[in-house]
């Protein structure tokens, strides 16, 4: 995905407000334009990428409110702020039905402009994103489709073949998924205790012409060890990586993406993603697409190594083929599916809705539905208290979670010690088990999965689940659900955080009354 500079329009027909207005936003490192009239501005809107536009409610030409009108029908997804010297409530009210994003009233304050302009951008960048990545949400179940085809092919290769074939669709999925410019697919051989390239692109080398990484070493060897998902802005200066990586020509973003392969605990290999097109670093979007498309590479290595075994054919024998595969791939493909639409659902939630509480409680609606669990909570933890604050909650026979947790006690802490999740049947039996935390509100002890919320590496919270399946079904979608709901918390946080500016200076103008201009 190209990366959007943010673009202001300014809408005025008083040149000193335009300037004033300009200059203010430059100011704080806001890029904006302006135009006089309204006829203008809906001519920049149509033929550009402008995010928020800055529009006062009378101008020459036009009503401001018209503009606003057929602003909404040439790009809905563009903010307006409407500016008005008049308080006039009818001409507010319109404009709030029409969805602008906020009414300023002139004399303005340079404080509350920003902050407004701060939190329209930051309205229009999560809606963006949130929209590329439903796009690429249906790229993915495409992907995923013609990776089960290619499965069905290898089935009717021999072992060798059938899987080098697969092994090139998975790595060009991946790089057509990801925008990256270098993917690959590495396996683990259990004897030599080290992982081998079995496909990647982007690289003059072929696959059997590149080192081996030794397990525990590189960005792939550390991940596949610890069994986690690994996000790498700069490989060379995080402090994970630093020892392990030699500087050179092996990168040329040094942002990777990587995600182990396994079969229940069976360590399998893993399939990274490096030099993204255009030098951007990847995200957790990208991270939770990558584990979906993971999936069914997993599932066609485990049946490939047990192939190689002998639980499908003779290894020894090249003219035979694999045992078939349609049975394991039905079941992939279904799940695959419906992590896909749970993905697909939450996007939707935050595209639509904007008030924090609403978008937290319909995100843990859908967590439930899909794990299902009884009951999914999102807690933060508080920064002045340090404890667990339930920020959100969705249910599905009446359940309600308990309002704060302690962060230092209980299996549901061991999430915020260890960066890891948890997930058990029976959580009574675990020594770290305290009823008074691990427990819904009625205390009945039920099924647990926890899974940590992150954001830049750092943990903020979690979200807890009481499963109405085995905890270990419900487990696979954790790596998952850490990467979808930290992206969707962080940008909560961060429009919530603008709203409190916008509110803390609106008391401050109250109470000062005047100035501006």
């Amino acid at each position: 995905m190209a990366e959007i500079i943010p673009r202001v329009l300014i809408v005025d027909d008083e040149r000193f407000f335009r300037d004033a207005i300009r200059e203010t936003l430059a100011e704080v490192g806001i890029d904006a334009e302006s135009v006089s009239s309204g006829k203008e501005a809906l001519a920049a809107v149509g033929s550009s990428d402008i995010a928020v536009v800055v529009l006062d409610v009378t101008l020459d030409d036009m009503s401001g409110i018209e503009v606003l009108r057929q602003l909404r029908d040439i790009r809905p997804s563009t903010q307006v702020i409407m500016l008005s010297a008049s308080a006039d409530q009818d001409l507010v009210l319109e404009a709030l039905r029409l969805d602008a994003s906020d009414y300023l009233a002139k004399p303005l304050h340079d404080e509350e402009l920003v902050l407004s302009v701060r939190r329209a951008l930051a309205v229009f960048d999560v809606g963006f994103k949130w929209r590329h990545l439903r796009e690429r949400i249906g790229r993915l179940d495409e992907l995923m489709a013609s990776l089960h085809a290619e499965a069905d092919r290898a089935s009717e290769l021999g072992v060798d073949a059938g899987l080098a074939a697969f092994a090139d669709a998975a790595v060009i999925a991946a790089a057509d998924l990801l925008d990256a410019s270098k993917t690959s697919l590495l396996i683990l051989d259990e004897e030599a205790n080290e992982l081998l390239v079995a496909a990647a692109t982007g690289s003059p080398l072929a696959a059997t012409e590149m080192d081996p990484v030794a397990l525990g070493e590189g960005v792939a060897g550390v991940a596949l060890s610890l069994g986690e998902s690994v996000l790498v802005d700069d490989v060379y200066t995080d402090d994970r990586f630093t020892s392990r990586t030699d500087r050179g020509d092996q990168y040329e973003s040094s942002s990777l993406a990587v995600v182990p392969l396994r079969d229940g605990h069976r360590p399998l290999g893993v399939i990274c993603a490096t030099d993204r097109v255009g030098g951007a670093p990847f995200g957790q979007d990208e991270l939770a697409l990558l584990g979906l498309l993971a999936r069914p590479v997993a599932h066609f290595l485990a049946h490939s190594r047990d192939d190689v075994r002998g639980k499908g054919v003779r290894a020894e024998d090249p003219g035979d083929v694999t045992a078939p595969l349609e049975d394991d791939l039905l079941v992939t493909e279904a799940n695959s599916g419906r992590d896909a639409e749970m993905v697909r659902e939450i996007c939707e939630v935050i595209t639509l809705e904007v008030e924090p509480q609403r978008v937290m409680d319909g995100v843990m609606r859908i967590v439930a539905r899909r794990l299902p669990a009884s009951l999914a909570s999102l807690y933060l933890i508080d920064n002045i208290t340090g404890e667990l604050v339930l920020e959100g909650q969705g249910d599905m026979d009446g359940s309600t979670d308990r309002e704060r947790l302690p962060r230092s006690t209980g299996l549901t802490a061991t999430v915020l010690q260890t960066g890891g999740l948890v997930a058990t049947d029976d959580p009574g039996r675990d020594p770290r088990f305290v009823a008074d935390v691990d427990t819904a509100q009625d205390g009945e002890v039920r099924p647990l999965l926890c899974v940590p919320l992150r954001m830049r590496g750092k943990v903020l919270g979690l979200v807890r689940a009481f499963p109405t399946v085995e905890a270990g079904r419900a487990a696979h979608r954790g790596e998952l659900l850490t990467a979808v709901l930290s992206a969707a918390v962080r940008n909560v946080l961060l429009y919530r955080s603008l709203l409190e500016s916008i509110d803390e200076v609106a008391d401050a103008r109250r109470e000062r009354g005047g100035g501006g201009f």
